[in-house]
């Protein structure tokens, strides 16, 4: 596992906790000499991810839409070189290059685009179409009614247990991560999302 891409809120909510467990996961994530991939922008838990990445000596690649850059969302460029960003057409071809990009995935709290970003890589997975491991940090119980959802499907027929067991969810990042890494090992090593 070389990179790790983060979907996580252009807000950052209102419970500082949501902000320090996306720049701990940053932190960590450079720690670890992993990459981060992420949407690309400067705001909510999206900034801070970053920052707290690049602080930590991490590289980090953002992928947006030219129309977020025209409103100013995109990440500033970085004389350091630790920064690349990719300007994109649309929300489509975003999400297809941060995929292909990435080793892992993990969602922060986020609103409808996390939600939608979540729910598209977990349905690839559910599909065949990649091998990544996917993860949800449960920061402050966030994802709790998410999951329950899941179970609520799995129960109802509409999901099956193979697939909801294709998230995997911790509430430290320390955990996630772990978890994802070796979850990584034991997958095969298929690349074709």
């Amino acid at each position: 596992m070389q990179s790790i891409c983060v979907f996580c809120g252009a807000s950052a909510g209102h419970n500082p906790v949501y902000r320090d467990a996306a720049a701990n996961l940053g932190k960590l994530i450079a720690e670890q000499g992993l990459e981060l991939v992420w949407g690309g922008g400067h705001v909510g838990l999206m900034g801070i991810v970053a920052d707290a990445a690049i602080v930590a000596g991490g590289h980090v690649y953002g992928v947006i839409p030219r129309f977020m850059v025209a409103r100013e969302l995109a990440y500033p460029a970085d004389p350091a070189g630790h920064t690349q960003i990719v300007l994109v057409d649309d929300m489509h071809t975003r999400k297809a290059a941060m995929a292909a990009r990435a080793d892992a995935f993990v969602a922060l709290p986020g609103g409808f685009g996390t939600l939608d970003e979540f729910f598209e890589i977990l349905t690839w997975a559910q599909l065949g179409l990649h091998d990544k491991p996917i993860g949800l940090l449960n920061v402050n119980g966030f994802f709790d009614p998410l999951t329950t959802m899941v179970e609520h499907m799995r129960n109802e027929g509409f999901v099956k247990p193979q697939h909801s067991a294709l998230i995997t969810q911790a509430d430290t990042a320390e955990t996630l991560l772990a978890a994802l890494t070796a979850s990584s090992k034991a997958r095969s090593p298929m690349r074709n999302a």
